[in-house]
């Protein structure tokens, strides 16, 4: 069962640039390989890249960071056993070896994975890494100090449900064997054919023990990526990276610039202010976390020097709407198939900000290939909605004279569950008979309500974030009925409970073929999508500014915007 705080640093790690996770068909700015504005376009090694975010890199620590592909700025310090492909477009969706000399191998059911280390890797200070390391890395992962990164391995490790960590078990876990300094071998307790891509979490980085501080370790932790830390100010206010200089390279960071400079706590308007002017240290710019608003969208867009700083991108994010079959009226399906029926997405989008940065959506899954997307629409109704297909519904369902409802939303300005899009939904659905009265609640009171089964309203905005591009990370804790949490953070939000469902979840995470997983994650979002238990909205959509100085902009699949790691500054 997964973590109560699994969705809440899920999105907010999308929001800050970590599980990028913060958030379709995603592809960079066109023409973007080596591209800077004026002078020389070809990249090239030395200068200092600023990051300018809203949010610090708190919690610089492998073991407390919740991250999908490695994360951004932590990736240029930690690497893992595998990571993201550092490529545009779709080619970025795909997990590659990065510690690791490939993307693991399994046994015959994939309960057991086994990798080998790189010969040659080194710290910063000229130490080797060992596989003993990833494991100590792993383990102290499980100390409750050290507490907030991914969960799986607490799940899919044999006999690692109650482990407590290294601090106070010394024994370690007998589920992560070294046999050698090399090679790490790794045993489940059930098939888990997408290991590959839960190996890129920070997690999987290499610790040396010797060097271990427990929760004073983010303050300097040990290198085996391009740079090290030589600053972290206020919990990640302020850090600096300099170079690492025992990183003998590898496949997948460029690492240009000779150092990063990343200072956080700014206002989003502030940062885009200064990218917008590139004044001074600011030409050689970027952020990881903040996003042009619609107002800030439509200013740039008339400047075609500032609209060719634009990176666009797609994470695999999905805002719907989320009901409640235990809340009257929406125990009858026929009442939720009108809901979807009268929708009228148009509206939606212009509240999220316009299509610019967000695009309908009628699947759960993302539009996007490595996810599984199949399209469909079980209740077709157009861009703007067919409010007399959902009036035929209601009267179905015995309310021929309308019927009024609750909609529970979050007060937070975020162009996503926030009153703008309620009001929208609000508009629609009148149309349609349909009385929409609007909860609105602060972030925090809406979260506790929204996933806590004995809470939980019938109708209410809710959205998901992957983990990694894949669809079980976005099916499972959705639709998995043994994923349902009485006493906990619940995201199962339909509270659906399928032997079918599980069946073929279970299935699924049998395949190493992940070409194969993702064609039936497709299937499998279709049928459930006829349930009616949620009505997909919109796909978020990444607009974000860089300096004039930046070169080199690679924007993937599976982050959805600039991969720090590829860009250079002169």
């Amino acid at each position: 069962m997964r973590q109560p705080s699994l969705i809440a640093r899920r999105v907010a790690a999308a929001s800050v640039g970590l599980v990028v996770a913060a958030g379709a068909a995603a592809c960079g700015p066109k023409d973007n390989d080596a591209k800077g504005a004026g002078g020389d376009s070809t990249p090239h090694k030395g200068g200092t890249l600023t990051v300018l975010n809203a949010q610090p890199q708190s919690d610089f620590d492998p073991a407390r960071l919740y991250t999908s592909g490695g994360g951004n700025v932590p990736s240029l310090v930690f690497r893992t056993l595998t990571t993201r492909n550092r490529e545009n477009g779709a080619a970025g969706a795909k997990v590659v070896p990065d510690l690791a000399t490939d993307t693991g191998r399994p046994n015959k059911d994939a309960t057991v994975w086994t990798y080998t280390l790189k010969p040659g890797l080194k710290y910063e200070d000229g130490t080797p890494i060992t596989s003993a390391d990833i494991k100590y890395g792993i383990e102290r992962s499980f100390a409750p100090e050290l507490s907030g990164g991914a969960p799986y391995l607490r799940d899919w490790l044999t006999g690692a449900a109650k482990y407590q960590g290294p601090y106070k078990d010394k024994k370690g876990l007998s589920a992560i064997e070294t046999p050698d300094a090399r090679t790490i071998v790794f045993h489940l307790n059930k098939p888990e054919g997408e290991f590959p891509y839960l190996a890129t979490q920070t997690q999987f980085a290499p610790v040396p023990k010797a060097k271990d501080k427990g929760t004073e370790y983010e303050e300097h932790p040990v290198s085996s990526g391009p740079y090290r830390v030589v600053r972290n100010d206020n919990d990640g206010e302020h850090v600096v990276l300099e170079r690492n200089p025992h990183w003998s390279g590898d496949d997948e960071r460029k690492a240009y610039p000779d150092k990063i400079d990343v200072r956080s706590g700014l206002d989003s308007s502030v940062i885009n202010q200064r990218l917008s002017s590139s004044q001074g240290a600011d030409a050689a710019a970027v952020t990881t976390d903040t996003n042009l608003g619609p107002a800030e969208l439509a200013r740039v867009s008339g400047d075609k020097k500032l609209a060719d700083r634009v990176g666009t991108g797609h994470f695999g994010y999905t805002n719907y709407i989320a009901f409640n079959p235990k809340v009257k009226p929406f125990d009858n399906p026929k009442v939720r198939e009108a809901v979807a029926y009268a929708v009228d997405r148009s509206s939606v989008v212009n509240a999220a900000g316009g299509s610019a940065l967000a695009e309908p959506a009628t699947t759960f899954l993302p539009d996007q290939k490595s996810f599984g997307y199949t399209p469909y629409d079980p209740f077709p109704a157009g861009k703007s909605g067919n409010a007399a297909k959902a009036k035929g519904l209601l009267k179905e369902a015995g309310y021929a004279k309308g019927l009024t409802v609750t909609l529970t939303h979050s007060n937070s300005k975020d162009f996503e569950t926030s009153p703008e899009i309620a009001t929208a939904l609000q508009d629609a659905l009148k149309k349609a008979g349909i009385t929409v009265k609007l909860q609105g609640l602060e972030d925090n009171d809406y979260r506790d309500k929204i996933h806590s089964v004995k809470t939980e309203p019938g109708f209410f905005l809710a959205h998901w974030g992957a983990d990694w591009p894949s669809g079980g990370p976005f099916l499972a804790p959705i639709f998995d009925g043994r994923q349902i949490v009485k006493d906990g953070a619940n995201f199962n939000t339909g509270l659906l409970n399928d032997k079918s469902v599980n069946g073929e979840i279970d299935a699924i995470n049998k395949l190493t073929d992940l070409n194969a997983a993702a064609v039936r994650w497709g299937a499998l979002d279709k049928k459930i999508g006829a349930q009616a238990l949620t009505v997909p909205l919109f796909h978020p959509v990444y607009k974000r500014l860089y300096g004039s100085d930046v070169r080199n902009i690679v924007i993937s699949d599976w982050t959805g915007v600039l991969d720090i790691s590829q860009v250079a500054v002169k």
